[in-house]
């Protein structure tokens, strides 16, 4: 298959061969993808795939850059996420409630996304893909007139990829770098709740159990150093691809705290002028939450309004994040040092699962003590790169 052009532009001819003659785990239904796109398809729809069959729901994901910015499965669409989508909250099929929860989590990040389900796209999904800002779409089928719904966007350029669930891929993997073809065994080892049994300490409830399984699956498919917030079977910050876990542990805490104050009445109370797009909303939402505006931005900011804001103060900020409950979290490493539990508790985490093993291992067990935390030991490790 002949693509568009490699990771950069300038790095053409760039292609996309089956290992397995004549055996392709993905085809291209409209569009012709990038190599970053084939990349963000391919990782996509591990992550759905597996998601799905470990929690027995409709899965989605919403990738940029070959790591998910998130991801969840069917639930409940809170009132924000269906205001800013536009969705009649209590009406929202699950694949499509799925694929919002996951844009949701981060949608600063998930502006050009690349979007990838578990079932096949509905006329509801195609209709929600149609008013976002993304680049293509990777599913296992297609409802009857949904590509051509899924046809009109990025006029005509929109990429619709249907993958195939039956497709077994090699055992061996391999990619070359410089010169050297490397090689390994692929990564089989089922994600399953026989890895939570290991309970260190506390209590470990069904619904955190779920949350936890659902985070192995994200950060086995998310570039690492990774770790990730969740709760109520969505993710609330993943991060990613950084050296230091505590920076993953930091980044992802503060776009957790970005979902959550975004819930906040001053914020939602943001009466924004008709002709602001949906994404500049979005972006004008979470940064008046960091708080941090230039005297720029605050004038723009104005500007964008119709009526002057209510300023989110640093005690109404603190008295509302202080609300955020029973958060999950992940590592897809060891824990090297108690800090990151001692900044894990503060965005509301009660549940941590980490492979273990550590020479600080011993330490990190005293911080959730301390801090009533349950601690999961998966003794598995799930490096992606």
């Amino acid at each position: 298959m002949e693509l568009r052009y490699g990771i950069n532009p300038q790095q053409q001819p760039a292609d996309a061969t089956p290992v397995r003659p004549g055996r392709w785990p993905v085809r291209v239904v409209r569009g012709s993808p990038s190599y970053i796109n084939m990349l963000d398809a391919l990782n996509g729809w591990q992550l759905v795939y597996e998601a799905s069959r470990v929690l027995n729901r409709p899965a989605a994901a919403s990738f940029k850059h070959v790591s998910p910015a998130g991801a969840a499965v069917a639930g409940a669409v809170d009132d924000v996420t269906a205001e800013l989508h536009g969705v009649q909250q209590h009406d929202v099929g699950p694949l499509t409630s799925a694929y919002l929860r996951a844009r949701d989590a981060d949608p600063k990040s998930s502006y050009g996304d690349f979007a990838a389900v578990s079932h096949p796209v509905d006329a509801e999904l195609a209709a929600s893909l149609a008013r976002v800002v993304c680049d293509g779409v990777i599913a296992p089928g297609y409802a009857p007139g949904t590509v051509g719904t899924l046809a009109k966007k990025k006029n005509g350029r929109f990429l619709v990829m249907e993958a195939d669930p039956a497709f077994v891929p090699p055992e061996r993997e391999t990619r070359e770098v410089f010169g050297l073809r490397l090689a390994q065994q692929r990564d089989e080892v089922p994600l399953a709740a026989t890895l939570l049994e290991n309970v260190v300490c506390g209590a470990l409830p069904t619904t955190a159990a779920e949350d936890l399984l659902l985070g192995l699956v994200v950060l086995r498919h998310t570039q690492s150093n990774s770790v990730c917030y969740l709760r109520d079977g969505m993710t609330l910050g993943i991060g990613a691809g950084q050296q230091s876990r505590v920076d993953c542990t930091r980044l992802a805490g503060a776009k957790a705290d970005t979902w959550w104050l975004r819930r906040h009445p001053a914020v939602r109370a943001l009466a924004f002028r008709p002709d602001i797009r949906r994404q500049d909303r979005i972006n004008w939402q979470i940064r008046s939450v960091e708080g941090d505006l230039t005297p720029d931005e605050s004038t723009r900011l104005s500007r964008a309004l119709s009526q002057p804001r209510e300023a989110l103060t640093g005690s109404s900020r603190a008295e509302w994040t202080a609300r955020l409950k029973g958060v999950a979290f992940v590592s897809d490493g060891a824990l090297p040092f108690r800090d990151n539990v001692d900044h894990a508790q503060r965005h509301g985490v009660r549940y941590i699962a980490e492979p273990g093993g550590s020479i600080r291992s011993a330490e990190v067990e005293d911080a959730c003590r301390e801090h009533r935390i349950t601690l999961v030991r998966t003794g598995l490790r799930l490096f992606h790169h």
